[in-house]
């Protein structure tokens, strides 16, 4: 199946999921957009209330600032992928549950199976867990890393930055990062995942 096929088909399907209850507060289910072709694939939380009613991803005043993010390094929206670990809202834009996680996690693999970014940003600590269960975005935000073979550039998500002014030179500068982790993508070290019983200090980090 070609990569836009596989995405359309993951689109569809979104559509009409029975997989949680996120199902009943589904206006549009929101799976995600952007070209098969991205080399950088953004992946956030969850659908909030504009996404919902349009069925696309960061429309409300965190996708402004995300597209303004965008603009500072050089990049278009229409040139990247857009999505979220949750295709359909959580009801009053609580925390997703890790069911909801679970169910959802079937569609978004196959996303990034499709799409095979060169870089995967993750925006927010829902989006990070997926890829780097046990760290702390405070502590691996704005550093680039290889995990299980993907480039994750982990960030705070955009909204975070609106709810907290003191966070929004902080996402500017790991934004910035994001030409030279392009660039030197082959150089970035794997990166080992903390386990339940290793508490020491996150391994091979890498510059950024």
């Amino acid at each position: 199946m070609k990569s836009e096929e596989a995405l359309a088909q993951v689109a569809e399907e979104v559509q009409v999921c029975t997989k949680c209850d996120l199902q009943f507060s589904r206006k549009n289910g929101v799976p995600g957009e952007g070209p098969a072709t991205a080399e950088i694939m953004f992946i956030g939380e969850g659908p909030g209330f504009h996404e919902n009613e349009q069925g696309r991803p960061f429309v409300g005043a965190a996708g402004r600032f995300l597209e303004e993010l965008l603009e500072q390094v050089g990049l278009r929206r229409e040139e990247v992928f857009i999505g979220n670990v949750v295709k359909c809202r959580p009801p009053g834009n609580r925390d997703p549950r890790p069911e909801e996680l679970a169910a959802c996690d079937f569609y978004l693999e196959r996303q990034i199976q499709a799409i095979n970014p060169k870089v995967i940003v993750t925006l927010g600590r829902y989006s990070m867990a997926k890829f780097i269960p046990n760290a702390k975005i405070s502590d691996v935000h704005g550093r680039a890393m290889r995990v299980k073979g993907r480039l994750i550039l982990p960030m705070y998500h955009p909204a975070a930055a609106l709810h907290q002014p003191s966070l929004r030179s902080v996402v500017e500068s790991d934004f910035a990062l994001l030409p030279e982790v392009m660039a030197s993508a082959e150089s970035v070290p794997e990166y080992e995942i903390e386990t339940p019983e290793d508490k020491s200090e996150p391994k091979q980090l890498s510059m950024f």
